[in-house]
């Protein structure tokens, strides 16, 4: 199973900008075409008051064709500036400080916590909401409310390597419609809660 690509990139750089800016690259976007683009930028740009200098344009131009780069890319300019001004060019490491950048929400902050500076957290996206949903280990509506349930479920030991595990199970395995039941590991513990039809 391939790592997600936001993991990959973390595996070659263990930097919290650069984690910051391909998890912002990666919503929405398949982890090929997330590694590719955090690449040709990265390739041109590996601090915020470089990439601020590049322009909206430009950064657009690198990260296509991402889903909605023009938004992403003037958001990665608003995120380095409000680095270079408020932070001296360093990200935060404070989940609040974090999800008030543009653009950036729990999941992007979870991801650069664990994955940037090794702080435990749980990075809970549709995979790991789904899953977690599916198998009963929580019964919760919302990703806010998985993560929460998570927390108290899991040791911190396992937090920020839930997501790593769980997004590649969830694109292979334990996909959204007709998951693959008969070859997955899980099968003989899952409640396939809200499963009405498996391959």
């Amino acid at each position: 199973m391939q790592l997600p690509s936001v993991s990959q990139i973390a595996r070659f750089a263990r930097d919290p900008f650069l984690i910051l800016i391909s998890t912002m690259i990666s919503l929405r976007t398949k982890d090929d075409v997330t590694l590719a683009a955090s690449e040709r930028l990265f390739a041109i740009a590996r601090t915020p008051a470089t990439m601020r200098s590049l322009g909206d344009e430009q950064i657009a131009d690198l990260i296509y064709p991402a889903g909605f780069y023009h938004t992403k890319s003037r958001h990665i300019v608003e995120v380095c500036t409000i680095l270079c001004e408020r932070y001296n060019g360093t990200v935060p490491e404070d989940v609040d400080a974090l999800v008030d950048l543009p653009g950036v929400g729990r999941k992007t902050a979870n991801l650069v916590l664990g994955l940037g500076f090794g702080v435990p957290a749980i990075c809970v996206d549709t995979h790991v909401h789904r899953i977690a949903n599916r198998q009963g280990w929580v019964a919760t509506r919302t990703p806010e409310q998985t993560e929460l349930a998570l927390q108290r479920l899991l040791p911190r030991a396992y937090w920020i390597e839930i997501n790593e595990l769980l997004v590649g199970f969830g694109q292979t395995t334990c996909t959204p419609t007709s998951p693959f039941c008969s070859r997955c590991p899980l099968q003989s513990t899952c409640r396939r809660i809200g499963v009405p039809r498996s391959r």
